[in-house]
């Protein structure tokens, strides 16, 4: 037993805490080592226990929701990964047009609440592989529609450990970016408005949208979705492919053939061959056209 799981039992339940736990289960790219520490808080008193215990302790420390936009080391994570998973509720108000949803839920349950209650405009989000948490610390979009345009309010727990619901005018939120992690606040839940459509068309458009995912990008092969950021006036998968990059691997990883914008997990690949992948695409890119590519995966450990 170790003294930081010591520690921990004196914030969390037992039962919410795994010493060693594989990040490799825990992410989309299906690669990772182990985290010295694991804990899903079931609420937010214990969420607050935790993170005042790693504060207190100098331990690092990072908030896991899907896992789909995340890369983890070989070597894993010497801190306390905390899970999400515990914040999951989800409230449909038809009449308001308003969905309340835990960070931790994902945005396919999300949509299909929606789609439920005959609610447009999160047809978008149906397919992006994340929870909202994450989705509001990114400002997540696809196919022209970013979650500002849904969001309402955020409710955040502040470093301080109190709870404040933060107006989405005050969330900063721009491309794949928010005032949340500058801030070290922890999304605890959502207020999200919609309007009253037409279920068919609902469903219509989440299929025609799956369809062009389906037709675009390599969900058959494990990866964090698009890679890079969007470098401004370009397309990063065009960028890739005009430096001759398409299906260009290292070990087990590869740029996609069907899309150039994912790095793929092809065949059992390690976390250091993706990274060197990574940094190989953004040197060729910026021999070739001048273009800086930026991740847009976030890492997590030593690399």
């Amino acid at each position: 037993m170790t003294e930081l799981y010591k520690k921990l039992l004196g914030a969390a339940d037992e039962n919410h805490i795994k010493v060693g736990e594989e990040m490799r289960k825990h992410t989309s790219f299906k690669v990772g080592g182990p985290a010295a520490c694991f804990v899903t808080p079931a609420d937010e008193k214990e969420l607050a226990a935790v993170l005042l215990l790693c504060r207190k302790e100098e331990v690092p420390y990072f908030i896991l929701g899907n896992g789909s936009n995340l890369l983890v080391g070989d070597e894993g994570f010497d801190g306390v990964v905390i899970s999400m998973n515990g914040f999951n509720g989800c409230e449909v108000d038809r009449e308001q047009g308003i969905v309340k949803a835990g960070a931790g839920l994902s945005l396919a349950r999300i949509a299909q609440e929606a789609y439920k209650a005959s609610l447009t405009g999160f047809e978008f989000a149906a397919g992006i592989p994340g929870t909202l948490g994450g989705a509001v610390v990114m400002n997540a979009g696809a196919y022209g529609s970013e979650m500002k345009e849904v969001l309402r309010s955020v409710r955040v727990l502040t470093p301080e450990g109190d709870v404040k619901e933060i107006p989405v005018k005050e969330l900063s939120l721009g491309y794949r970016t928010s005032c949340i992690i500058p801030n070290k606040y922890v999304v605890l839940e959502a207020l999200i408005r919609l309007k009253e459509g037409d279920k068919a068309a609902i469903k219509s458009r989440m299929d025609e949208l799956a369809g062009r995912r389906k037709e675009k990008q390599p969900l058959e092969y494990p990866s964090a979705g698009s890679t890079f950021k969007r470098p401004e006036g370009y397309f990063a998968g065009k960028l890739i492919e005009d430096a001759g990059l398409r299906g260009f691997s290292v070990g087990g990883a590869q740029v996609s053939e069907k899309h150039c914008g994912f790095v793929i997990n092809k065949d059992h690949a390690t976390a250091a061959e993706i990274m060197a992948l990574v940094e190989e695409v953004k040197t060729r890119v910026r021999n070739n056209s001048g273009v800086e590519l930026e991740m847009e995966v976030k890492t997590l450990g030593k690399f």
